[in-house]
C-alpha cells in the first residue's frame, strides 16, 4: 500500500511574520512537496474551480464567507480513487480556525474508513485550530493521526520537525 499527499495551498499574496507578502509558492505546497520526497507519496493538489483571491485581504474575506455559509466549493478535479493508498497526508492553511472549505468538499466525497490520516497546516500563531475535530467529524472510521502545524513564515527551517512527524 502507497501514501498519498491532498493538499490545498495558496501563492500570491500570504501574511507572513506579521506583514504582507508575496508567494510564489504557498507555504502549505512546500511542506507538501517535503513530504513526497521523503515518502514518494503521491502529491494531489486541491484546487477549487474558483480560486481564492490573489489580494490577501479579498481572500480571508471569502474564506470567512465560505465558512459561515459552510460552503462546499467545487474542485477542478478528484482523486481517482483512494483505495491503493492507506496513509493519506492531508494538508491546509489555517483559515479561520479550520481547514479552507475545499478540503471540506474533498473529504465529504470520500470515505476515509480504513485510512490513516496524517494532517499538517500552516498558520501564522493559531496552530490546528478545531481542524483536528473536523477531520474527524468528517472522516468516521478513519485513523487521524496527531496533526502537525508549522507557522508559515517558518516552512523553510522546518525539515527536521517535518521528518520526524512522518516517522511517527
Amino acid at each position: 500500500m502507497s501514501s498519498m499527499v491532498l493538499y490545498f495551498s495558496r501563492a500570491g499574496e500570504n501574511y507572513v511574520s506579521g506583514a504582507i507578502r508575496n508567494l510564489s509558492k504557498g507555504n502549505t505546497e512546500i511542506v507538501a512537496e517535503l513530504i513526497h520526497k521523503w515518502t514518494g507519496a503521491e502529491l494531489f493538489p486541491l484546487k477549487p474551480t474558483v480560486p481564492y483571491s490573489f489580494n490577501y485581504s479579498e481572500c480571508i474575506e471569502q474564506a470567512k464567507n465560505d465558512q459561515k455559509r459552510d460552503a462546499r466549493p467545487e474542485l477542478i478535479s478528484y482523486p481517482e480513487s483512494l483505495a491503493p493508498y492507506n496513509t493519506i497526508y492531508l494538508g491546509y492553511p489555517n483559515y479561520w480556525g479550520t481547514m479552507p472549505m475545499p478540503v471540506f468538499t474533498l473529504l465529504e466525497k470520500f470515505d476515509f474508513s480504513g485510512k490513516v490520516i496524517k494532517p499538517f497546516c500552516t498558520h501564522e500563531g493559531s496552530g490546528m485550530g478545531h481542524s483536528l475535530q473536523d477531520i474527524k467529524r468528517l472522516c468516521p472510521g478513519a485513523d487521524v493521526r496527531e496533526g502537525l502545524a508549522i507557522q508559515g513564515a517558518k516552512v523553510a527551517r522546518a525539515e527536521k520537525e517535518i521528518k520526524r512527524w512522518i516517522e511517527e
